[in-house]
């Protein structure tokens, strides 16, 4: 069995924001959501240390994770304090534990399992996870023996200039068997700079307690990049979202313009789409085959798009369902919303699903064959029938049956030489 610790407590000062660091947001899922989502398919539980807005991480976790617990760290006294909190929940575990930082999108669920393969290759009792940096500045330095194998992790500020021009560095992740390395959390000690208990310092009290202790070096750096600004968080949205296209791209999705185009990795494309420049998608979406989205699209998250359909230049679509051989060509917005087969959506169409006096949002649904007229408002909840027609310019406030043609249009006045007097 495997267990795992994500270290979420952290107040995240340079991000200069009310929000907790890891509760910001890439393509509208929170940095902590990333490491939830790489490591629920390996770990059977996760337990993820919170202190700083403690509430409001916790909040998350328990909405969106079944196999994941909040554990409080307060006072914060450092990284190896941190994961000593969850030492009462694991008390009889025999199996592994590993580790990771809430605020490291970019992990990917095959490198940590390719990290746990190696460690239990190597019959290890702890694994940490480095790479290699060209400029190593404010990570902690692995430090080998003169044979090469694992001595110590030594941080940044309690490094010697030698230390420092190590290019190893800690990428902290760590695969430990709990049941051998578990006593070192009651022995750490903060007899450092920072007065902190460092989790760096299992390495040492490891090789000391003669343990089996390796390091795995990760080639790909980016998927360690930690987020401590607002640039840090720039820059990795575009690393995850060069490698989303890449991966389209790779099979069968055609990118026009990679370089203006913005998908999140939840978002799954069939084969012979088109994403056209300027488009933006975020959230969690199933999009077909032989569709055509944008260019200057924006889908919102929870929307699913069946084969051969176009969401056109200045469509936005946020939870709906639409199905086969539908358009939606121009400048429309459909939200809370069911469409069926075989529709289309007139420029300027508005499903109006938000009641600010209720502050309830109700369903839009359109049967199949539905055509509906430019510049439609459809006031929500409303359904309209399988091939019901609806005249350019209507508002749309109660059901309309099947096959029927439905408008809401005033007479048109012409005062002649209005103007002219």
């Amino acid at each position: 069995m495997i267990k795992a610790v994500i270290l979420a407590a952290g107040k995240g000062t340079r991000m200069k924001s009310d929000t907790p660091k890891v509760l910001h947001q890439i393509f509208s899922k929170p940095l902590l959501g990333y490491v939830l989502d790489n490591v629920k398919n390996i770990a059977d539980e996760s337990f993820v240390i919170v202190g700083h807005h403690a509430e409001e991480v916790t909040k998350f976790v328990e909405k969106h994770y079944n196999n994941a617990k909040t554990v409080l760290q307060t006072p914060q006294l450092g990284t190896g304090h941190a994961v000593s909190m969850v030492c009462p929940h694991l008390e009889n575990f025999d199996g592994q534990v590993i580790i990771l930082c809430g605020d490291t999108p970019l992990i990917t669920e095959k490198t940590l399992k390719e990290f746990i393969e190696y460690h239990n290759k190597n019959n290890s009792d702890l694994t940490v996870m480095s790479t290699i940096f060209e400029n190593p500045a404010n990570y902690g330095r692995i430090i080998r023996e003169s044979d090469n194998t694992l001595k110590c992790i030594v941080e940044e500020k309690d490094a010697t200039p030698e230390q420092k021009l190590v290019k190893e560095v800690n990428a902290g992740i760590y695969c430990l068997n709990w049941a051998k390395v578990k006593p070192a959390f009651s022995q750490l000690t903060s007899n450092n700079a920072q007065g902190e208990y460092y989790l760096t310092d299992i390495i040492a009290w490891g090789k000391k307690n003669d343990l089996k202790v390796n390091a795995y070096i990760l080639e790909n750096s980016d998927e360690i990049y930690g987020i401590n600004s607002r640039q840090n968080l720039a820059a990795a949205t575009r690393i995850i979202n060069e490698r989303k296209l890449n991966s389209l791209m790779e099979n069968g999705v055609t990118i026009v313009d990679p370089t203006s185009t913005w998908i999140s990795e939840d978002t799954e494309i069939g084969s012979d789409t088109t994403v056209f420049p300027a488009t933006y998608i975020e959230g969690k979406n199933k999009i077909g085959k032989n569709c055509k989205i944008g260019p200057c699209a924006h889908l919102r998250g929870d929307v699913e798009i069946a084969d051969n359909c176009k969401i056109g230049n200045f469509v936005e679509v946020k939870k709906a369902k639409i199905n086969h051989n539908t358009n939606a060509g121009h400048l429309s917005y459909i939200g809370d919303a069911e469409l069926g087969s075989n529709v289309n959506i007139g420029a300027g169409t508005i499903t109006a699903n938000y009641d600010p006096i209720s502050k309830v949002k109700s369903r839009t649904i359109l049967k199949d064959n539905v055509k509906i007229g430019s510049n439609t408002v459809l006031v929500a909840p409303v359904e309209i029938g399988k091939g019901t027609n609806i005249g350019a310019g209507s508002v749309i406030t109660k059901n309309i049956t099947e096959w029927a043609l439905a408008l809401t249009r005033a007479p048109l006045r012409v005062i002649e030489k209005w103007v002219k007097h």
